[in-house]
């Protein structure tokens, strides 16, 4: 059955109705697990879950494994009995981390397509047999459905847009295309409901893998708030100038963004992914004892930064197998035997793999030192594509055709320069020519991880019988050469290969005359480096490391209060801690009306005025509100905040009763008519001299910034200024004003969007400390005591007005809020989510005092 909220995603994902054809695709399995996860209030009725009887529940722990592809090879059976037969597929990534992961105490669920179409009619058996033999979960798709959303949005939109290629005109890359959007969503969703049909949500771990899935956490956190969901993106993710050019840019971080985990395979790729949701949502990141996180409506999203590695035990096992054995020899006598040094290309064919660049380079080199010719040969296995479409047949014909034209020119009788193998070989051939070959080139123009450079490492690492076979050619210790581009996923973990850019030919053929001609003690210097390497960060250590890492970031789900919130893919959980509850109207409207004597203290900006309004003076509405609140003679107003005195007392002019602090604290002012004080003894701003030169450096490099002058304390702030490089001049900027003030009697500050230097002492909690003295001084000890602001320098008030719950200042059994603007770590027991929420509160509070002012 297809939910009420699957309809909501669509309408939201296309402005259409989902198509009627999609009831019949999330066809059900035999329930096996027992759901005991907690529902969000938004979920479907419990029609959706899974019930079964509690006895069967494993006590093993179970690790979901969610993919576009399940690792089972199909096949039609071809005698008279019709049916199918199903295989683990050795060469899947998902399978080899149960092989080197499971055991008697952990079992693995794969959830994902098959690689043949199944008729509607032979679904049911095939999902039993893959459930009760596998432990597969096949999500089967309708073929245009998963045309739509395999072939026409992941290949033709997001695949090459992760790979830096934009849709400049149709011919280059697919434009955005709702209808195949809509797809892609239909499927995360179906995704999403075979996942139910398994999930204990309390005890399970989910891994999804690609990104062919990114919007399927959203779906998996709907249902279960505290789903442990791990995610893995294996392509590179483009920087955010790039990837902002995407429509439904949003949609998909929120989407990886509802995972617990989030796993790279370089740090260029995670910052990119940084930068996109610091760009485009706000959201920045901060690094603690090693762990980078993203602070997401109270969940800490991790980012985990580790490449993928390869499956050593199946590899050395294809190295003593005979029939690699026999291929080794057969290769040594074709190369070797004659005199030939052979250099490697293992690719798909397609157009980010730098085939044509790579044979471009080799005809350079061939061009340049023509004593090669004759004695080295280029073997370039090209094997199928993972899409389809007419740049694949471009790239084609394009390879051929300069094959062709390079053994033309370079070629003699029984010599080809390049020999191209365009059908699939098998593993165990494709591991004999990493054997033999001398040198092992990967010129991707933009690629993942890419593994080959590691199956060559460890191939040529070898075995004895391989050695015996080589004879002469195998070296103790041994050699390898790899020339990689600068533009994949491994290249930053293999320091000893030769780095290029694949787009500079010279540079490359100049690379793959160092690799032939390098000494040979340096050769063996750079192979010991990469097989130490690849030998001990393989497919193992790459899933034990993320799987640590997904346990230690979802260990507090349970403590937390967790709710849903938004719409459609906007969907997010709030996850607070169990004492940190939103402020409820009902609840201080009710304080407020049975006490008698109240302090309230607001902070401006952020909090009764928005950071992101041009023009910061207050609002009629806004005066008339503090007016009200100031004509109760039960209250003691007050507005506390980091800016001029002067400006403030403009703002508020018309506001008599107000009392207001500047400058945090350091000028106060208990009613319009009144002198200012100062909180502390009267300062020196000699200091002065020291950080405004600073400061005017750093705002004449860092665009966007300003000096906010002030009488005892200066503020740079960048709000307008690139997010990333104000961040990162900030830091500098207040690295540099600790050094040169480190002996004057100022503290140095990084708050919200700025930097800033003020007289030690001097902090918003001496205006709460010396509101509450002032008012046990005339024997009015409050016993409603309210205190709102939205950044760090608040906290001092509330650490204050916390503590003084116990303390003489504040009546036995008062009513004390202290209450954050925004979900996030606080010492305030109390949130509101924006300024419109802060503003409808203090209306209400006025409103009260307005029926309770007698009228005269």
């Amino acid at each position: 059955m297809v939910s009420r909220s699957y309809s909501n995603l669509l309408e939201l994902a296309s402005g259409e109705a989902p198509s009627p054809s999609f009831s019949r695709m999330s066809r059900r399995i035999p329930h096996i697990m027992t759901v005991a996860g907690i529902m969000s209030d938004i979920d479907d009725d419990g029609s959706d879950s899974v019930l079964s009887d509690p006895s069967s529940s494993s006590q093993k722990e179970r690790i979901i494994i969610v993919a576009n592809q399940l690792p089972i090879k199909v096949h039609k059976k071809t005698d008279s009995s019709k049916g199918w037969t199903f295989s683990w597929d050795d060469n899947s990534l998902y399978l080899q981390l149960k092989d080197c992961l499971g055991d008697e105490d952990t079992e693995f669920i794969y959830v994902g397509c098959l690689k043949e179409e199944i008729h509607p009619n032979d679904q049911d058996e095939v999902s039993q047999i893959l459930l009760e033999t596998f432990k597969c979960i096949p999500t089967f798709l309708p073929p245009d459905l998963y045309s739509r959303y395999y072939h026409g949005f992941c290949k033709q939109q997001l695949w090459p847009l992760f790979h830096y290629m934009l849709p400049l005109s149709p011919d280059l890359g697919g434009r955005f295309n709702r209808s195949l959007w809509q797809a892609y969503v239909s499927v995360n969703k179906i995704f999403a409901d075979r996942i139910m049909e398994v999930i204990n949500p309390e005890d399970d771990f989910v891994w999804v893998h690609d990104y062919h899935l990114m919007v399927l956490p959203t779906f998996l956190r709907k249902r279960f708030n505290r789903v442990k969901l791990g995610f893995f993106l294996h392509s590179p993710f483009p920087s955010s100038e790039i990837y902002k050019t995407l429509p439904i840019r949003e949609e998909i971080l929120r989407g990886l963004l509802n995972s617990d985990l989030i796993g790279f395979h370089t740090f260029d790729y995670a910052r990119h992914f940084l930068s996109c949701c610091s760009r485009m949502l706000g959201i920045s990141y901060e690094s603690k004892r090693g762990y980078i996180g993203l602070d997401y409506y109270g969940r800490t999203v991790s980012i985990k930064i580790l490449p993928v590695g390869i499956h050593m035990g199946q590899l050395q096992s294809v190295l003593s197998l005979p029939e690699t054995e026999a291929k080794v020899a057969e290769l040594v006598k074709q190369f070797s035997g004659q005199g030939r040094t052979l250099l490697l290309g293992v690719d798909d064919l397609d157009i980010f793999k730098g085939i044509s660049l790579k044979l471009l380079a080799m005809e350079q080199l061939l061009l340049q030192h023509p004593e090669k010719k004759g004695k080295v040969v280029l073997v370039q296995i090209a094997l199928p594509a993972r899409g389809k479409g007419k740049e694949v047949k471009e790239v084609q014909d394009e390879i051929y055709a300069t094959v062709k034209r390079i053994n033309e020119t370079f070629g003699e009788p029984g010599y080809d320069p390049v020999i191209l193998i365009d059908r699939p070989p098998k593993f165990y051939e494709r591991v004999a020519y990493y054997v033999v070959a001398e040198c092992c080139l990967v010129t991707a123009v933009r690629d993942g991880m890419n593994l080959i450079p590691y199956e060559y490492v460890i191939s040529r690492q070898g075995n004895e019988r391989l050695d015996k076979i080589l004879g002469p050619e195998a070296s103790i210790p041994k050699k390898s050469m790899l020339v990689v581009s600068e533009f994949i996923g491994c290249s930053p973990s293999l320091s000893g290969a030769i780095r290029v850019n694949p787009w500079n030919i010279d540079v490359v053929a100049e690379a793959m005359e160092s690799a032939i001609v390098m000494e040979e003690p340096e050769k063996h210097l750079r192979h010991e480096k990469h097989y130490k390497y690849v030998s001990t960060h393989d497919v193992s250590y790459w899933g034990k490391s993320f799987l640590q890492d997904l346990e230690r970031t979802c260990k507090d789900h349970v403590r937390r209060r967790c709710w849903g919130i938004g719409f459609g893919l906007s969907f997010r959980v709030v996850a607070l801690d169990p004492n940190f509850r939103k402020l409820a109207m009902e609840h201080i409207v009710s304080a407020y009306k049975r006490t008698k004597t109240r302090a309230i203290l607001l902070d401006y900006d952020g909090t009764l005025m928005p950071q992101d309004s041009i023009d910061k003076k207050p609002s009629s509405k806004t005066l008339d509100i503090l007016n009200s609140l100031c004509r109760d003679k039960n209250n003691v107003v007050f507005i506390v905040s980091s800016r001029r005195r002067d400006k403030l007392d403009a703002w508020f002019s018309s506001c008599d009763k107000l009392g207001i602090a500047a400058e945090h604290g350091y000028f106060i002012r208990m009613k319009r008519d009144e002198e200012w004080e100062t909180s502390i003894p009267a300062v020196e701003c000699n200091w002065k001299q020291i950080a405004e030169p600073v400061m005017q450096l750093y705002t004449e490099t860092t665009d966007g910034s300003v000096i906010e002058p002030k009488e005892i304390s200066m503020a740079w702030c960048y709000e307008d200024a690139d997010p990333d490089f104000g961040s990162c001049q900030a830091k500098e900027l207040l690295d540099h004003l600790e050094s040169v003030l480190a002996n004057e009697p100022v503290t140095v500050k990084s708050d919200s969007n700025c930097v800033e230097v003020k007289p030690q002492g001097v902090s918003k909690g001496l205006v709460a400390k010396r509101l509450l003295s002032s008012m046990q001084e005339r024997g009015m000890l409050p016993d409603f005591v309210l205190c709102i602001g939205d950044d760090r320098s608040d906290e001092d008030m509330f650490e204050v007005i916390s503590s003084s719950t116990t303390g003489p200042s504040i009546a036995p059994n008062a009513e004390v809020f202290a209450c954050t603007v925004g979900r996030k770590p606080s010492k305030a027991k109390y949130y509101l989510d924006d300024t419109a929420e802060i503003v409808r509160l203090m209306k209400g509070l006025a409103s009260v005092s307005e029926l309770m002012i007698p009228v005269l």
